[in-house]
């Protein structure tokens, strides 16, 4: 609008806000605002969301750390002991790091649950039924940050999105999200109870069809979550491509649920934010885990349990008056030890959206089989410039967050101003080279053909001036098909050692299908030749890549979009350096 384009948003609720949503709860004189979709500001550096809240006079409450457990009994945990069991989780999830390092492209094949879950037994992690119990509720806390089961997320790529989280405090907004919302939607024409089920799209612009009304328009705009794109509920006009169908089909979309509760009055500490408690089933590790405490900031004593993981799809299909009963059951099993009655609440509220058809999950993750990539890959517009997409699922750096929905916003507000200039001038826009994968991973294979570097299993590409130490460098490791068991015998042994077969299964598979993978990483030209002089064979340049430069090895996917261009750059040298060397009577003839 700023750009001085007409804008109609099309709205399927009956409210704007999508996945954000503030519902005002009240009774006998008490009020509050509970966030019922995105609720944390993860992070306030740099958050343009946190900007706007400024902008509004709001001023953002800080998450406090301090969050107490609590056993199924209602017994506080012994902080001694939660400590010893979350090291112990995160150092797991350190070996998982080390182990995605060394397995490079086949740990896009293996979960990160069934990566965690066989170190825990080969270490010997989390032995008694209460340590098991709160190394449960760290998992559920993971698929709560991920809207994922584990067993459904890439041990790759999970945390893919990390190196981009945003600085600063996580924090809540007084009176709730929904004041962002409120002031982003002033003055923006938007119809209601609109549920559109086809997008045509074309040289003459684009149509869209709610119900029985035809909307007309040069460009659009999809926002609409990966819940709904994965299901087919829009018919596009012609079928989105088939990469980016694919795309859609390889992230994940995952679920989280709350039950959000208004009582007469706080009952529970006002010092803390959040707190936590334990499940002995497994399977319900999710359910009602977690508490965030609203009563500083919501208006009124207002509490929110969480139900992640498996536990949130089981959620779905449980009575509103059984979910509360429960709730009010940990909630007594905890406070009445201590004295404390714990009332009835005024007014409750269970999510359902798993089954809520303008969303159909809560966020985005990445599945096994899945990257970053995809992110790239749902952002980009069909057509000759006349859909667009944006939202969570569309930002590969802020995945999963309001403030990434939001960015994602801006961004094709440009690329939709950038494709109109176009248009008016009559200029065909260049698709970016970053964002065709599969030509620049065939680009790579050709390069690696003739390597500027090559010892070992190692060899290297360099791009840039020949004299700059600082230029950059690809770096391929060719990893050979494993040895058969009956040559390695250490290997076996160490097979035997794990109750758990499951990662070695994928494993197994994985190089059943391959007889050589190559993993990645990018070095400057310096650190690439002082790789070389690295005494000990292949051995040792791993442990010198690792420990002394910190380098992480990926496969060609985890290169990400950033490599396309350094790939395409050697491309052009080397391309210069060839039509150089030709003589002078024969380029003519070529």
């Amino acid at each position: 609008m700023s750009f001085g384009f007409k804008v109609l948003v099309l709205e399927g609720r009956k409210r704007c806000g999508g996945r954000v949503y503030t519902k005002r709860m009240e009774g006998a004189n008490k009020f509050a605002a509970a966030d019922l979709g995105g609720s944390v500001l993860t992070g306030t550096l740099g958050n343009p969301l946190g900007i706007i809240a400024k902008q509004l006079g709001s001023s953002l409450h800080k998450v406090r750390d301090k969050c107490p457990l609590y056993r199924p009994d209602g017994i506080p945990v012994d902080p001694q002991l939660d400590m010893k069991v979350e090291n112990a989780f995160n150092r797991l999830l350190e070996k998982a790091s080390r182990l995605r390092q060394c397995m490079g492209e086949v740990s896009m094949d293996v979960s990160l649950g069934a990566a965690l879950e066989t170190f825990r037994q080969v270490y010997g992690d989390a032995v008694t039924q209460e340590e098991m119990n709160l190394f449960n509720w760290h998992l559920a806390n993971l698929e709560y940050a991920n809207a994922g089961l584990l067993s459904k997320l890439s041990l790759a790529f999970w945390d893919q999105d990390d190196p981009y989280d945003m600085g600063g405090d996580h924090c809540f907004l007084p009176c709730g999200n929904g004041r962002l919302i409120q002031a982003l939607a002033e003055n923006v024409p938007i119809v209601y109870e609109k549920t559109v089920h086809t997008i045509r799209y074309g040289a003459d612009g684009v149509q869209i069809i709610a119900g029985g009304q035809v909307y007309e328009g040069d460009m659009a705009l999809c926002t609409v979550s990966l819940g709904v794109l994965k299901n087919g509920s829009i018919n596009f006009v012609p079928e989105l491509p088939q990469r980016k169908l694919d795309g859609i089909k390889r992230l994940g979309f995952g679920l989280l649920n709350k039950v959000a509760m208004l009582f007469p009055y706080v009952f529970w500490s006002t010092d803390l934010d959040t707190f936590g408690h334990l499940s002995e089933d497994p399977s319900r590790r999710g359910e009602f885990f977690l508490f965030y405490s609203y009563a500083t900031v919501a208006g009124g004593p207002l509490l929110i349990a969480l139900v992640a993981g498996e536990a949130a799809h089981s959620f779905e299909s449980m009575p509103p008056t059984d979910a509360v009963a429960a709730v009010l059951q940990i909630l007594r099993g905890i406070y009445e030890p201590q004295g404390i009655d714990v009332p009835d609440p005024l007014q409750s509220v269970c999510t359902r959206w798993g089954t809520d058809p303008f969303s159909l999950g809560s966020y985005s993750n990445v599945a096994v089989g899945a990257s970053g990539d995809d992110y790239d890959i749902l952002a980009e517009s069909v057509g000759d410039g006349q859909l667009f997409f944006a939202g969570e699922a569309t930002t590969r750096r802020y995945p999963a967050t309001m403030h990434g929905a939001f960015l994602s916003g801006l961004r094709e507000a440009a690329n939709i101003a950038h494709h109109a200039n176009a248009r008016a001038l009559n200029v065909k826009v260049e698709r970016s080279s970053s964002k065709n994968t599969h030509s620049c991973a065939a680009l790579l294979e050709d390069l690696f053909r003739e390597p500027d570097l090559e010892f070992g299993s190692f060899s290297i590409i360099f791009g840039g001036k020949t004299s700059d130490p600082k230029a950059t460098a690809i770096l391929r490791i060719a990893l050979g098909p494993p040895k058969k068991k009956g040559n390695n015998s250490e290997g076996a042994k160490a097979d035997q050692q794990h109750s758990n077969k499951l990662l070695f299964q994928q494993l197994q598979s994985h190089y059943n299908q391959q007889q050589q993978l190559h993993v990645y990483t990018i070095l400057s030209r310096q650190q690439a030749l002082e790789l070389r002089e690295v005494r000990g064979g292949d051995d040792m340049r791993l442990h010198f890549l690792s420990e002394k430069l910190g380098v992480k090895l990926v496969g060609r996917k985890g290169l990400g979009p950033a490599a396309d261009s350094v790939i395409a750059s050697i491309k052009a040298e080397r391309g210069n350096q060839r039509s150089q060397k030709v003589p002078l009577r024969l380029k003519k003839e070529l």
